[in-house]
């Protein structure tokens, strides 16, 4: 049976869904979250909504919308984990786990601080003005939704990559001090997903003010797409598609035969507000359904907060013991669990002697941009080597597979070798060490 890959979303409560977070996040999400092989988590980012936004009517009612639309879009609660991230005390609990380790030069990198620091300086101010310690720490957050649920990608746009860069430097630096409790996570970059033009031309962002609620009512929506700023050319000029707002609207919607008839109805002339008038129908005509189905969900909260309720149950059943093994990891335990001080301290330091002997994989990436690993025994002698990987999933896998597996070392021969002067039978031997211990 092939692995299952498990992705994770975030959506933040900041606001009312609009047709571009239909087109670029809800839609192919969930088309994503009915593919086999996978298993997918979306959660609601209230916590993440506080560092924007102190309004708690706004939270609590895009918490509403949000849900409701992903509901009304077709997500499936039952086939997908479905929760609010507040709901899930595990996470704020990791979020200080990872607190303690994550260091505080990596953070000062992001790009949100810096760039709310740089903004302060450039205005002759004080470098930290208005800058809350939620902002800050917003990485390390992130980071405890992604590893609280060991998600292998996380679907994000390419000014959110680094948020997982961070979220795999910390949970390494974990795994390196507690163990291997995490899986290191990496971004999934949608290139072909669209971004829409709002009202004005420019993306289509709250930040603009350019935004069409994914469900305004019909008269609002028509108002609204009757708006779109177009160019001055007059029914029967030829129009260019490829710089028409109107026809990048309309393309996200329809289908390839639709999209050229479309095409070649501005090489004929097509007047702007008939073209506006096909935009609205074609919109209207895949929305419309939903709409109705979101307006039946926001009318009863009731239902949407028993979704996520139990969204948040079966989170919490994979959250709870794997917090229940971070805790006992970094030595948060029950006193009446060792059976005598004396022995504790003796069985600690017969273990610590134990990992101490033991070899130890180190994964890293090198400044071409490629991910190795090598192999460092018990006293730091280098064993093994590997070749470059493209990404650092793969790499994992090849060494998941040598701990595990007594022939992974043959059939893996291409991807690591012995290092020069080292005997082969001492690199068997670690890996023997290595299952023996597991």
């Amino acid at each position: 049976m092939p692995p299952v890959e498990r992705f994770l979303t975030g959506i933040t409560t900041t606001g009312t869904p609009h047709l571009g977070n239909y087109v670029g996040a809800i839609r192919p999400a969930i088309a994503a979250s009915r593919a086999a092989g996978t298993e997918s988590f979306y959660f609601l980012a209230d916590y993440h909504a506080l560092i924007k936004v102190a309004e708690p009517e706004r939270v609590q009612r895009s918490t509403l919308e949000i849900a409701a639309a992903w509901l009304a879009c077709g997500l499936d609660p039952d086939r997908v984990w479905f929760y609010r991230q507040s709901d899930i005390p595990e996470i704020p609990e990791l979020t200080w786990l990872l607190t303690c380790v994550a260091a505080k030069g990596l953070l000062n990198r992001a790009h949100a601080y810096k760039a709310a620091v740089d903004r302060n300086v450039a205005e002759g101010g004080d470098p930290d003005a208005g800058v809350t310690a939620g902002l800050f720490m917003y990485p390390v957050l992130m980071a405890a939704d992604i590893l609280m649920f060991n998600a292998d990608r996380v679907p994000v746009g390419r000014d959110q990559v680094q948020h997982i860069e961070m979220a795999r430097d910390i949970g390494a630096r974990f795994n390196h001090l507690y163990g291997a409790h995490f899986t290191l996570p990496e971004a999934a970059i949608e290139e072909h997903v669209a971004t829409l033009p709002g009202l004005d031309g420019r993306k289509m962002s709250k930040s603009y003010d350019n935004t069409i609620p994914l469900f305004a009512p019909r008269a609002e929506l028509r108002k609204l797409i009757a708006g779109i700023v177009t160019d001055s050319r007059e029914p029967g000029e030829p129009k260019d598609a490829d710089t028409s707002n109107v026809f990048q609207l309309y393309q996200a919607f329809a289908d390839p035969d639709e999209t050229a008839a479309m095409r070649q109805a501005y090489a004929d002339g097509i007047g702007w507000g008939e073209a506006k008038q096909k935009l609205f129908e074609r919109i209207d005509a895949e929305v419309g359904p939903l709409r109705e189905r979101y307006e039946v969900l926001v009318a009863h909260p009731s239902r949407i907060e028993e979704q996520l309720r139990h969204g948040a149950a079966k989170a919490r059943a994979i959250a709870g013991p794997l917090l229940a093994k971070l805790r006992e990891a970094v030595g948060l335990r029950s006193l009446a669990s060792a059976a005598s001080a004396a022995s504790a301290a003796s069985t600690s330091a017969a273990a610590s002697s134990a990992t101490a002997a033991l070899p130890q994989f180190k994964q890293y990436r090198e400044s071409d941009g490629r991910f190795y690993f090598k192999l460092l025994d018990g006293d730091g002698t280098l064993l093994l080597q590997s070749v470059a990987f493209a990404s650092p999933k793969d790499a994992g896998a090849t060494i998941a597979a040598l701990k595990r597996d007594a022939d992974a070392f043959d059939r893996h021969a291409g991807s690591v070798h012995v290092v020069d002067g080292v005997d082969r039978a001492l690199a068997t031997d670690a890996l023997r060490r290595l299952r023996e211990a597991a």
